[in-house]
């Protein structure tokens, strides 16, 4: 894969990060794009999602972490939280070795790298779900909208399959790369 997943990983939770520092005490309840989530829910699983990445990178299964990471993992300081586990997250991919290490994820073992382009995805674009909840400029860089295509593409069916995006929205085909990325993970511009 040409694109450099630890970078480009650390770089989304770098955009997303300024999403995080942009929510107001109000929006914290406000609905997002997730039908099934509020601005507090959708940060909580992307925090989540970023905390199970040290553990399945080291080699430990889901059944070893266990119920760890269930439940609120943002505490009364959501920003703090993030950038904690923002921190842990990068350093494990960016650890010599991290992309070939087999990550024992739910949909089976995987090597780091793909692990690491999933996480990725889901930083960046749920990021966008979160600038969209709470009425933040939602354009998401246009290298890290190219790096992503460059992941899905080649597992597109399997991404589709495992039910982390929504299904596909017809977009007309001079629509921009963000708007058919997004389209391509079911959202709506």
């Amino acid at each position: 894969m040409a694109v450099d997943l630890p970078r480009v990983h650390e770089r989304a939770l770098q955009h997303t990060r300024t999403y995080v520092a942009g929510v107001t005490d109000e929006q914290w309840r406000a609905p997002t794009p997730d039908e099934e989530w509020d601005v507090r829910t959708l940060v909580n699983h992307i925090v989540s999602g970023n905390l199970w990445v040290v553990p399945l990178v080291e080699g430990k299964s889901i059944e070893e972490v266990g119920d760890r990471y269930d439940g609120d993992v943002l505490g009364s300081d959501p920003l703090t939280s993030y950038d904690r586990s923002a921190e842990g997250a990068a350093a494990a991919f960016n650890a010599p070795g991290a992309m070939q290490a087999p990550c024992k994820v739910s949909y089976g073992p995987v090597p780091g790298e793909i692990y690491a382009g999933h996480r990725f995805v889901d930083v960046l674009i749920h990021g966008w779900d979160l600038a969209k909840a709470t009425g933040q400029d939602a354009t998401l860089p246009a290298d890290l909208v190219e790096a992503c295509f460059e992941v899905i593409e080649p597992q597109k069916d399997l991404l589709k399959a495992s039910g982390m995006f929504g299904s596909e929205v017809d977009v007309p085909p001079d629509a921009d790369r963000q708007t058919q990325l997004l389209a391509t993970l079911g959202r709506r511009s």
